[in-house]
Parts: structure tokens; sequence; C-alpha cells
């Protein structure tokens, strides 16, 4: 802790931003923490990561930016859920305490409510964020009552899309910001023009959620009628053996390919005919930004959070299907594969959003935002 002081002695000359998350491991929103963190060092700002955790494979901050665990340690563990709670959020408090960031970012459920409540008798003021289904952040009536309790008590509110602005109250909605995810500059680049390989594409971590099940068989309900076709998903999790085994018993087991995590998704993805993304649920999806600014026939559920139609149009930059619709996939599927040239237009209009999320467009949003927080 006394190298944490003293890195953190000397303030920025804009401000100092922390961001609290629970690790760095590699997923949507942790990779809009460090995207932001090295946007804000970049612009002079002082930034501190605050995480619950260290894990394995974490996306990498970028120098100058400080770290700090706030979990307790087996040490500082006691003996009932109720004290480490109580010494997990004096902890936190102290953090900030010591630190003194301008103001923090938090999100995902519990981590809003601890930063508003820890942030309370410091200089830091406070801004939540929810970057998934707000239903599923805050899925029961005592998880609902916190967020109308401790909402309206944030010196901001982040939401990502209009439909989650109305789940919470008309208090907390009008406090409420749209800001969207800034586009992987890996993606900002010119659309791949040539002959489109015989491929089917989707990326995202292999979870009941994600519903690559669904994929394969609406996939290989379709096989026979596009025999030279494969079907390709980037990422890996704990339905890996599963749908593995599903791709061989539904005959297809030769050309569903399923090699894992892999760096430089964007060559990989970027001559492929169709990219799908079948989930039950999500906040505004990288995977799906990426794809749309590759230039890709699209294809996606409608999730209840609002993400996807906050990206697409339906018919203009790809295709939108009910969530769980194994028929309406197979259709739109067909539909794309049965027109290359249809595709091909869908595709030409989806890779505009590179100029509505550029990220040093997006950026400079959530700098204007978080600079009014911090002067108000």
């Amino acid at each position: 802790m006394k190298e944490i002081m003293q890195n953190m002695k000397h303030n920025g000359e804009k401000g100092h931003i922390a961001f609290y998350i629970g690790s760095l491991h590699k997923g949507g929103a942790e990779r809009v923490f460090v995207n932001l963190a090295e946007y804000f060092l970049r612009e002079g700002y002082r930034v501190t990561m605050v995480t619950q955790y260290r894990k394995e494979d974490e996306y990498e901050l970028p120098d100058g930016a400080t770290r700090v665990i706030s979990d307790i340690t087996k040490e500082e563990l006691g003996k009932s859920r109720a004290v480490n709670f109580y010494r997990r959020m004096k902890k936190l408090h102290q953090i900030w305490k010591t630190a003194q960031p301008d103001m923090v970012l938090s999100c995902i459920g519990k981590n809003n409510f601890m930063t508003v409540v820890t942030t309370m008798l410091t200089k830091t003021k406070p801004v939540v964020s929810v970057v998934g289904e707000a239903r599923e952040e805050y899925p029961n009536r005592l998880m609902r009552m916190l967020a109308d309790l401790l909402f309206p008590h944030a010196a901001g509110i982040i939401l990502q899309t209009e439909r989650s602005r109305y789940f919470f109250r008309k208090k907390i909605q009008k406090k409420a910001v749209i800001l969207p995810n800034s586009l992987n500059p890996d993606f900002m680049k010119p659309r791949y023009e040539g002959v489109r390989n015989k491929s089917i594409v989707s990326v995202g971590r292999m979870d009941a959620n994600k519903n690559h099940e669904m994929m394969i068989r609406a996939f290989a309900a379709l096989s026979d009628k596009y025999p030279e076709y494969t079907l390709t998903i980037y990422g890996d999790g704990e339905l890996h053996t599963y749908l593995e085994e599903l791709a061989g018993k539904l005959g297809v087991g030769g050309r569903v390919f399923l090699p894992g995590v892999i760096p430089d998704v964007a060559s990989r993805i970027e001559k492929a005919s169709v990219f799908l993304l079948t989930s039950y649920s999500e906040g505004v999806s990288n995977a799906l930004i990426e794809a749309l600014a590759t230039g890709l026939g699209v294809i996606s559920t409608d999730v209840p959070s609002g993400g996807t139609v906050e990206l697409m149009e339906d018919g203009v930059n790809g295709l939108i299907i009910p969530v769980g619709d194994q028929k309406a996939l197979e259709e739109a599927m067909d539909r794309l594969l049965g027109d290359p040239e249809y595709a091909d237009r869908l595709g030409r209009e989806a890779a505009r959003i590179q100029e509505r999320l550029a990220p040093e467009r997006v950026n400079r949003l959530w700098q204007e935002y978080f600079e009014s927080i911090m002067n108000a």
C-alpha cells in the first residue's frame, strides 16, 4: 500500500480518473475499460485501475496506469460473510481516500452499489454504468430496490441502449446518458472487396447464453443445400466439447471448426461471407460491432437490451431475428448464402459503422461527459 500511495502523489494535469471492475479477464466490459484507460492516459489524465481480483489471461494495462487490487487478503478474512463484506467495503473506501481520484467509473451489478457507497465522505465522484442486460444485472427485487436507492446518489449514470433506460425509475431515466462503445482500432480499415470465402463465422465465449447450439443446428439443416460452406466459431468456454460433439452427431463435424481464442480476429473473419450472433442476451456486443465494421453480411438476434437495434436496421445493414428462433435463423442464412449480392449490399452498409463508432469520436464523447462530472 505504501508503494501505491507514493505512485498516487502526483496529480495529472487534467485530472485523475479511476475505473472499478472485477478483473481484467478478457471480456467486453474489461476491454472497454482498458481502451478508455489508454485514451485518457494519452490525453494527459492520471488513471488508476482498481480491480477486485487479478486473474490469468487478462488484458494488459497501458504503461502509466496504476493497478490496485481491492479484495481482502487471506490474512484479512474474518469468520463470517458479514465481517468480510464490511472489510471489503472499508478497504475500497480507503483506496478512494488514499488515491483521491476526481471520479471513478464502475460497471456491472454489485460493483456499482459498492462504488456509490464507498465513495461517500470522499472527494471522489462515482459514475455507474450498465453495460449488459439490465434485467440480468439487477434480476431480483432486492437488486432493483438497491439500484433505485443508490443510483440517484451517483454523480453520473451511463447506459448503452434506450431500452435499458426504461428498466429504471424515472428519476434514474432522466439522469442517465447513453454512451456507445468505441470500435476496436484493429477494425478501422477498408472493407475487403475480393472474392469471399465460403465460410460462416462467429466470435464469442462458448457458454449457454451465446446459443452456439442453435447456430450449429441451423448450419446442419442447410448443409445439403450449401455443401461448400463451413462454420467457424472463434472463442472458448465450458461448452466447447459439447458443441464439437454436437456437430459430429449432426453430420457436419468435418465442416464446423472451433479453433478457440485466437489473435488478430479481424484478419480471420474479414473474408468470410456471413457473421452470426445468436445470443439470448447481450448489452451492446463488441463482436457484433466488429463484424459490422468489417463489412460482413451479419445476422443477429434481437437481444432484450436493445443492443442489436442500436447498431442495426433490419434489411439495411444486416438481418435481425427473434431470440432463440432457429427457423428464422435458417431462413436468414438461406437468404444471404443464396444471394451473395444482397449479402454484399448489407455488408457495404454495415461497414459505415466505422464512421459512427470511430475511437476518437466516441472517446471524445466519454471525455466530455467525464469532464462535465469532474467540473460540476
